[in-house]
Order: structure tokens, then sequence, then C-alpha cells
């Protein structure tokens, strides 16, 4: 018990440092995912037969020399959508994959696009005048929206109208050589190499920078646009942010030929194999590996990088998956119960603390004084003993809770759980002192003048010292349970700010607790092992300084 407690001791405590929690960190496109690192781990019928991988948020589609179709990662989008299972069959030679956000769209050989995926928006219904092309150049799957690009330069779209710009009647139908969208905007790149807006709304993406030269690729994130011109030179606009860093463009050895954003973050391609990426790095997107170079083309999504090579060997580097999954807001439970074991057991430690300071104080002074100073103390005792703690506690922090900051709620609980928590303790104290006030030594510095405060605290208290230890071990699990309990109720530790109880508030839910076990079954175990390590060590403790124990 007292090594898989100190085991746990030490990871939550030294790991925060390592992987500090971001209280103000969500993304939408990685809500409960679940436990896994095979985000990107490419089936091995597609090694070294590579001839395209498009990315979605939380799986990947990866396209063969042969025009096979694969997929590979967290495919299940709903309860009942599949992107791997519901890939439809006989497609025939497959030439161009693109993955959306919950759908993706496929074009054949011969022209015939085949949709599959999440169809809430129509995103994966054809239209009757897109099933009747037979000019279809590519096709490009967004935000619950589908684009199809005719070799003679006309968009189509279907899907969501109402969150994406796009205006089906733009006055470049018959020029669009290429199509980029952040997350709900469009532009494209035409034939002569100009990028152009496809909106309608008057946005930092509708102004696109003046005098880039001609254009021969472009990209974006969510929140960006990037173009190349053929020079090398990279311009970037939209909501540029500072905190993201998509504008901040590394010095690049070599001329750009192509260039693929994420969801924040660029990276691109040099016509010498070089890869450079930047922007943000929550995710370990643009830590790009020394072995991907040589690279012939780049495919990038999300979080994901694809690197492929000449020889058919592909380089992966960005988000692998996560340990322990995530939850509703797309935050990495790991992470989440590293810092909340942390600051769970520190509201405990130093609940014990205060507890501990306050039964040894009284206990001393009631033992060893008695008459009218123990019996004022042991009324003052009783009435704190006599407050129904859970009930107490809920009403006090939901009374004053809501004015203080989140750290001074923290702090208020631990006051709580130390000040009303000692009488337990205080009690044993007291017995114990009364057990030794009358012994030698004790008479022997009443008799030499020692202060009765030092009698009490430096020569009766060190001597019922292991007492003390076993009460604060236990009390110490105990106090660990009651944060949890009324973090796990709403009247401790709020959200953002992470503890094993508050993560535990998730297995109120039914839905939770039948679809998304790894929300609250990680933090009840560690819970539950870490209480039970400290109570085998407390009983141990007991048993051992009891003397008609049989096991000492």
């Amino acid at each position: 018990g007292l090594l898989i407690f100190f085991t746990i001791l030490a990871i939550v405590t030294i790991g925060p440092w390592f992987y500090p929690v971001d209280l103000g960190y969500e993304e939408s496109t990685q809500t409960n995912i679940a436990p896994g690192m095979d985000l990107m781990e490419i089936p091995a019928e597609l090694e070294g037969n590579v001839k395209q991988v498009s990315v979605g948020p939380t799986f990947s589609l990866g396209l063969s020399n042969d025009g096979e179709v694969y997929a590979w990662g967290k495919t299940r989008v709903t309860n009942t959508i599949d992107m791997k299972t519901d890939i439809p069959k006989n497609m025939g030679k497959v030439v161009q994959i693109a993955a959306g956000f919950d759908h993706a769209v496929a074009l054949n050989d011969e022209g015939k696009i085949f949709t599959w995926g999440s169809d809430r928006q129509k995103q994966a219904g054809l239209p009757p005048e897109v099933e009747a092309l037979d000019n279809v150049a590519k096709v490009f799957a967004g935000y619950q929206a589908t684009i199809i690009l005719t070799e003679d330069g006309y968009t189509h779209y279907f899907g969501n109208s109402r969150t994406n710009d796009y205006f089906e009647w733009h006055e470049y139908q018959g020029q669009i050589k290429d199509i980029m969208d952040t997350a709900s905007n469009y532009a494209g790149l035409t034939f002569d190499g100009q990028v152009v807006f496809l909106g309608t709304e008057n946005n930092p993406f509708s102004r696109i920078p003046e005098n880039m030269g001609t254009v021969v690729d472009i990209g974006a994130t969510t929140a960006t646009m990037a173009a190349v011109n053929d020079e090398g030179e990279i311009f970037i606009w939209g909501n540029v942010s500072d905190f993201r860093g998509e504008g901040n463009v590394p010095e690049i050895i070599g001329k750009v030929v192509d260039i693929e954003g994420g969801q924040y973050h660029y990276t691109a391609l040099t016509e010498d194999g070089d890869i450079y990426a930047w922007g943000q790095n929550s995710l370990k997107q643009t830590k790009v590996p020394s072995s991907a170079n040589n690279i012939d083309s780049i495919f990038v999504g999300y979080f994901q990088n694809y690197g492929l090579k000449a020889d058919g060997s592909v380089e992966t580097w960005g988000l692998k998956g996560y340990l322990m999954g995530t939850d509703e807001l797309g935050r990495d439970v790991f992470n989440r119960l590293l810092n909340g074991g942390r600051m769970t057991m520190t509201i405990g430690g130093v609940a014990v603390i205060i507890s501990t300071i306050i039964g040894v104080i009284v206990g001393g002074i009631s033992g060893y004084f008695g008459g009218k100073i123990d019996m004022f103390l042991q009324r003052v005792a009783e009435m704190v003993a006599s407050l129904p703690f859970l009930p107490f506690a809920m009403i006090l922090t939901s009374l004053i809770g809501n004015k203080l900051t989140n750290n001074e709620r923290i702090f208020m609980i631990m006051v709580i759980l130390g000040v009303l928590s000692w009488p337990g303790l205080m009690r044993l104290v007291r017995a114990q002192v009364f057990s030794v006030r009358e012994q030698e030594y004790v008479t022997a510095a009443r008799i030499i003048g020692v202060n009765q405060f030092a009698i009490v605290f430096r020569h009766i208290i060190p001597n019922v010292i292991s007492v003390i230890l076993v009460s604060v071990t236990l009390s110490f699990s105990a106090s660990m349970i009651t944060e949890s309990s009324l973090s796990f109720l709403g009247f401790g530790v709020q959200a953002p700010q992470p503890t094993w109880g508050n993560m535990l508030t998730a297995a109120r839910n039914s839905i939770v607790i039948q679809n998304y076990w790894w929300r609250w079954v990680f933090a009840s175990v560690l819970l539950s092992v870490c209480v039970i390590s400290v109570n085998l060590v407390g009983e141990s403790l007991r048993d051992a300084i009891d003397p008609k124990s049989q096991e000492r």
C-alpha cells in the first residue's frame, strides 16, 4: 500500500511540471475520443503503397496506388456511423479521396462520385445535377459541406449553407482550379494563379493580400488562409493570432512548392523535399522529425501530418492519440488526471495539516490541564463534531463560494475540511496525554520548573506521536474522499480546475456511463486505489503500535 501510494503521489506531483494543464483549453473537434494511440497507424496493406492521405478530426483516409480506400484512427464518428466499415463497396479504381468533419467523398477513374458518413446537412447526399457530371476534376470535403470541382473550373456545393459562407453563383465560375476552406469560409485558386473569395461577407478572409503575383498553391487552417506564389513566397491572412502563431512563418531555406493547413498550423514542402511547420504546437503537430527529409508530397489536416517519400514510405508527426481519451470539451483525460490528482491530494494534505495542528494543540492542552479548561474544550469539540459535515460544507460553499475566485474557493475548501475534522484526533491526543501526564519524566520536568506548555508539546506529545501518525494517515484518505464527494456534487472545486472529484461528475450521466466509460473509470479507479492504499498503511501502523496486536 505504501509503495502504490507513493508511486501515485510521485506521478501526480512531478507529472504536472512536464504536462501542465491549460484551464482555458477546449477543442470541439476532439470531444469524447476513446483511449488509444492509433490516430496515425497506417494499415499494413498501405505500407509502401500510399498515393494520397486525407485527414479528418479523429480518422484518416488513405488511397493506395491501385485505387483502394482504407481508413484508420477513431473511425466511429457516431453510434451508427463508422468511416471504416461504411466505405462503399465496388467503387472501382478510386483516384482521389477527401475527408470532411464527419463524412467523406471519393472520385473514381470513371468520374463517378461516392460519399459516406454523416448526412445531417445533406453533405453526403449527391444532388441530381452533381450525379450527372461527367467531367469532375477534384472533390473537397469540409465541415458539413462538399464541393465538386469540374475540369472546366465550375464548382458545385452541397451541405450546410447556414454556417458556411459560400455563394453558389460567385463570379468566378469557370475559372477555379483549386479550393481551400477554413471552418466556414471558402476561397479558390484560378487557372491564372489568382486567389479569389467565394463567399459574400466582408471579413478578414475576403481581404486577400494584393500583389501576391502568380499563386501556385493554397492552404487554410480553421482561422487563416495561405498562398504560395511561383517564387516560393508565403502569404497568410484571416484571423491571424500571435497565440496560435500561424502568421509566424519561419525562415525557410529553399523554394516552397506546397503548403497545407491543419487546425491551427501550417506545413510547407520545399522543392528540395524539406519540411517546415509552424503555428500552434499543443499536440506536437509542428514538431517535424529529423527523419522527415526528401519528401515528395505532404498530406496535412487537423493535428496530423503525413510526409510521403519516393520509396513509398510515410513519415508521420503530430497527434497520435490520447492515452486515456478525451472529455466532452476535447480535453486530455490523462492530463486532467495528473493535475487533478495533485489538486485532490493537496487539498487533502493541507486539510489534514490544519486538523492535525488544531487537534494536537486542543487535545494536548485539554488532557494536560484538565478541569474547567478540559470541560470547555470538550464542549467546543462536541459542538464541532455534532455538525453534519457534508451538508454543512455544501451549504457554506454554496453561500459564499460564488463570491470567491477559483483559488480562493480551493483555499476555503481546505480550511473547511481542516477546521471541521479535528475533534476525532483531539480525543485521541487527550486520552494519550491523560495516560502519561503523571509519569515520572513529566513530574521531573515540573519539579525543575519547565514551562507547562513545553512539557506538553516538547515532552508528552513526542511520546504519543505514533497514535497521531495513525490518525493523520487515516484522516488523509477521509479528506480526499470528502473533497471528491463535494466536487462530485458540485459544491467543491469547480471546473475547469480539475480534481478527481469533479472529473467523476460525468458518472452522473447515464449516456456517459454507457458510451464514454473512460471519462469516469480512470478517475474512480485512481481515487479508489489511492484511498485503499492509504488506509492499508494506516491500518498497518495501528497494528504495529498496538501492544495487544498478535501480529506485532
